[in-house]
């Protein structure tokens, strides 16, 4: 790793960042660029995003009073210039790693950091809160919304902007961060006219004018709007989307060159000095300063994983076919075939693999922005109309659209598709990332059909019967790793794949999605043991069935694992099954605990959850020779033999 050098090694906090020339603000940003490359590149995390916001952030620091004027960050993963400016340039190694930096905002690292939740279109809301939290109690300061990364396509923004333009003396900045992209170029309405702004030819024309005029002109107040408006009514109405926020009654500040620390700086202190909520508008591009984020036309490089700093160039080849691969694959086979097949996505068109479909059929293709509430309940429109449209979401966005889920989609009984990416637990993006509620909100659905495949045959499998279903929701669900090898049934019955039988089986052990070769190797570990062992994958867990249940009746003791939060989750869904059918078998759930989990690998973490062979067969064991009478000693000489790793 490449500590800090020059001016960056002196800076150990906001207030050494102040001390500088503003002279100085150039080689920083420079050096800052130089660090984020040769750092990120070699642990992987959000770089093109961190490359564009490198005076922003400086300029928001020299400007306001960190954490007295709290900072919010919308998306959050914009926040590492942020972390590097509030002394935390030495964590960068361990950055995204277990017991590491993380890759978001966190509390418990610093006092700077006040929001951590980081989906997006949030901040808005928080900020307003604590605006108000500090006009009402006569606190000083002022909150700082950084918004950027596409978060104003979600509704949810113009919900608080709505809100914050109704209240003229809340202490409230919002910087917009447009850098026209969200992961790939933000659509919509709102992106046309901002998009319309960047590449109109007088743009240029239109800084230079704004940057000399606020150099001369040494004002405060409301007066400054004169200037940095265009002029008030000149060049502001042709070329800036000022009206849209005037029209709500929100103070607007530009456009401004987001990469002019000088420009920035100034527009913030004509912002802080209003006294009201106002909006910047600042332009930037992604991934700036590195060439090869810039040529890289698909994203910027919005996340990376370990590259070469020099080249861009990823430093591990990809291991595998990916799951993401696998459906991207299929979507455009099943296009084929079923004519009234669409793709929806909330600007996710990339990263779940949709592009395929999109190159294949463009017309049928549907990126609606960072709002993924509109996104269930247009589908469940289109659904309405005689089309059958398969959305696309990081398992963890699910959480953001389940009214529509339930009520516009399910109650209606529309034939629409949830493929979820990036289910259970995913690693290096923490808390707010990790794709493990997704199992327990969709069992309180009616009449909703889940496939949690183990393999790529079974999703391929899964997606052929989810896009035939037309008179209720279907979700397939998988994780973001390579694809496990195909693990074949030995025997299937009545729609359940038997995985491992052996003679006389006590113990039922049910595999639910790729932990399903989880539940495997626990039947093999239980049969070195001389335990009768059965495996079944259900594949499709919702509705449950009949058959799992009469199944489970036949042994002594059940045990369901999954990628998922154990409270409302399939094994509890199964319990609960049981009872109503008076089946007395014990069982025991494992799955994720209900917490808030931390950043870290997914092998780590899934070990420090207990989800290994080895942890589930040692309680197997135990449990299945607590219920025999033997003499102790021979209990103990078996319970010592539990194999170990």
């Amino acid at each position: 790793m490449s500590p800090a050098s020059g001016l960056l090694s002196t800076l150990h906090s906001p207030q050494d960042l102040r001390a500088l020339a503003p002279g100085q603000m150039e080689q920083l940003s420079a050096e800052i660029r130089r660090f984020l490359i040769e750092n990120v590149s070699q642990t992987g995390g959000h770089l093109g995003p961190n490359l564009g916001v490198v005076e922003l952030t400086i300029a928001m620091h020299r400007v306001f009073e960190s954490p007295r004027d709290p900072f919010v960050f919308d998306t959050g993963h914009q926040s590492y210039v942020h972390k590097i400016l509030t002394g935390r340039q030495g964590l960068f190694p361990t950055l995204r790693q277990r017991g590491g930096l993380a890759g978001y905002p966190s509390r418990a690292e610093s006092e700077h950091d006040w929001v951590e939740n980081s989906h997006a279109s949030t901040a808005l809301s928080y900020a307003e809160g604590l605006a108000k939290a500090k006009r009402l109690q006569g606190l000083p300061g002022t909150v700082v919304a950084f918004v950027g990364d596409g978060s104003l396509t979600g509704g949810m923004a113009w919900e608080a902007l709505n809100n914050i333009a109704a209240s003229d003396d809340l202490p409230l900045v919002v910087v917009v961060n447009d850098n026209g992209r969200s992961y790939t170029p933000t659509v919509g309405g709102l992106a046309k006219q901002l998009a319309a702004l960047r590449t109109n030819p007088r743009y240029e024309q239109v800084l230079d004018v704004v940057k000399r005029s606020v150099s001369r002109a040494p004002i405060v107040g409301s007066a400054a709007y004169d200037i940095l408006h265009g002029i008030k009514s000149g060049l502001k109405d042709v070329l800036a989307p000022q009206g849209m926020f005037s029209d709500l009654g929100l103070k607007y500040i530009g456009p401004i060159d987001g990469h002019d620390t000088a420009a920035v700086e100034q527009a913030l202190q004509h912002a802080r000095q209003y006294g009201g909520p106002v909006l910047v508008h600042a332009l930037t591009h992604k991934g700036r300063g590195y060439a090869a984020a810039e040529m890289h036309e698909e994203d910027h490089f919005h996340a990376v994983g370990k590259i070469n700093a020099s080249t861009g160039q990823a430093l591990v080849a990809a291991t595998g076919q990916t799951w993401t691969d696998i459906f991207s694959t299929e979507l455009v086979e099943l296009g084929r075939r079923h004519e009234n097949l669409v793709a929806v996505t909330a600007a996710m068109t990339y990263p779940t693999g949709l592009h395929r479909f999109q190159a294949a059929f463009p017309e049928r293709t549907f990126d609606v922005g960072i709002a993924e509430q509109h996104a269930v309940t247009s589908a469940a429109g289109m659904a309405m109309g005689g089309l059958h449209p398969v959305i696309a979401l990081y398992a963890t966005f699910l959480n953001r659209a389940f009214d529509q889920v339930l009520l516009d989609v399910a109650m209606h009984r529309c034939g629409v598709t949830f493929v979820l990416d990036r289910a259970g637990v995913t690693g290096p993006d923490g808390a707010s990332h990790h794709g493990m509620w997704d199992m327990s909100l969709l069992q309180l659905v009616p009449g909703l059909h889940l496939a949690a495949p183990r393999d790529g045959t079974r999703l391929r499998e899964a997606l052929g019967t989810a896009v035939t279903i037309d008179d209720a929701p279907s979700v397939v669900r998988y994780s973001k790793d390579a694809v496990p090898a195909d693990l074949d049934a030995v025997d299937q019955v009545d729609g359940l794949d038997v995985l491992v039988r052996t003679e006389q089986p006590r113990v039922l052990v049910v595999g639910i999605g790729q932990l399903a070769g989880t539940a495997v190797a626990v039947g093999e570990r239980l049969s070195d043991q001389g335990i009768g062992v059965t495996v079944v994958d259900p594949v499709w867990v919702l509705p449950v069935n009949p058959a799992l249940v009469t199944l489970a009746g036949q042994h002594e003791l059940v045990i369901t694992v999954e990628d998922n939060g154990v409270v409302g989750g399939c094994g509890a869904r199964l319990a609960q099954e049981l009872r109503r059918a008076e089946v007395a078998t014990p069982l025991r759930e494992f799955g994720i605990a209900q917490e808030f989990l931390e950043h870290g690998s997914r092998a780590e973490l899934l070990e420090d959850l207990g989800l290994t062979p080895q942890a589930i067969a040692r309680y197997a064991v135990e449990a299945v020779l607590s219920h025999e009478p033997q003499p102790a000693d021979a209990v103990g000489d078996v319970a010592r033999s539990t194999p170990q790793e």
